[in-house]
């Protein structure tokens, strides 16, 4: 299904460009963040929250065997236009990492793809 992952960072800046290319059709590739059920599947974590409109919020959760939560993650949906892009923040809860604003822009490379 994935084709190439090229990822791009320079020095001194905080930003990272990550370009993934798919052997599928643009609109599958889109439900794969766009729906819950698929989304689990894919990513393997529960989808506590997911409102895809702008101004919505998610959240994700990940546990393991013994049901012990491992990971959590949660956001605030900017922008969201299907089959096309989607902007928002993700936070790692109980991390000091900083709140992170991801880009996912989707077009099709080819006309199948």
């Amino acid at each position: 299904m994935e084709r190439k992952t090229k990822i791009h960072a320079e020095d001194g800046k905080q930003e990272i460009l990550i370009t993934r290319e798919f052997d599928l059709p643009l609109e599958l590739l889109f439900k794969a963040y766009a729906e819950p059920e698929i989304i689990e599947q894919w990513m393997g974590t529960k989808v506590l929250k997911l409102e895809n409109k702008k101004h919505g919020s998610w959240q994700f959760e990940t546990t393991n065997p013994q049901g012990i939560v491992v990971f959590r993650a949660n956001g605030t949906v900017h922008e969201f236009v299907p089959n096309e892009k989607i902007i928002r923040t993700f936070e790692m809860e109980n991390t000091p990492f900083e709140v992170q604003l991801e880009f996912l822009q989707f077009e099709n490379l080819t006309d199948d793809t």
